[in-house]
């Protein structure tokens, strides 16, 4: 069972991420587009294989209505071809790509470089640390790991874990808090196990 950590000091009007990137556009960056658009965000969906585009705009027109597919610059989703389209004025990037280590350590590279220097960047992964993906950035304060399998997230999980590290901020997990919650989800944290074998402190 994962350890809750205590939670710091928030602000109840910190705001929402207004405009999320989704890297990647297989089943998970569908489902996440959808449930972000649902939840009233901007969504900026990419994928460089033109037919991974094609299939997740017919699924979300079904799911949402053609309305909700435009700009970009309400909420709804926009489709786009390149990272650094996403990710331009993007509060949160999730990145949907394999999870192993060199993809991810690839993309966490590309979106560092690339994304404001506010942006939080979180991955989903059950098998890599988030502390030792978040030392290849300049962001480590904003780097969270989704501890969750696609499939569950997919198939009507009510609970998120989220795994943290020393150096995470307060206002990113608020930020990934409120995230999630508007889509349904309830929050767990847990610190990054290899972080605190290495610094033996929890």
């Amino acid at each position: 069972m994962p350890r809750t950590w205590p939670r710091p000091w928030r602000s109840s009007n910190a705001p929402l991420p207004e405009t999320v990137a989704i890297i990647g556009a297989g089943p998970l960056g569908r489902w996440l587009a959808l449930a972000a658009a649902r939840g009233g965000f901007r969504v900026l969906l990419e994928d460089v294989m033109p037919h991974n585009l094609h299939h997740a705009q017919e699924y979300l027109r079904q799911e949402l209505g053609p309305e909700t597919l435009g700009d970009g610059r309400d909420a709804g989703v926009r489709f786009v071809s390149t990272i650094e389209d996403a990710v331009r004025e993007a509060d949160l990037a999730i990145d949907c790509v394999p999870d192993e280590l060199e993809s991810k350590l690839e993309i966490f590279c590309l979106l560092d470089r690339m994304s404001p220097p506010r942006t939080v960047l979180a991955t989903p992964t059950t098998r890599l640390s988030i502390a030792d993906l978040a030392s290849c950035t300049y962001r480590a304060d904003r780097c969270v790991a989704i501890v969750e399998e696609a499939a569950s997230l997919r198939e009507g999980a009510s609970e998120i874990l989220l795994r943290t590290t020393s150096k995470t901020s307060a206002a990113t997990i608020e930020l990934l808090e409120r995230f999630w919650s508007k889509l349904g989800f309830a929050v767990t944290l847990e610190r990054d196990q290899t972080e605190m074998a290495i610094t033996g402190r929890e």
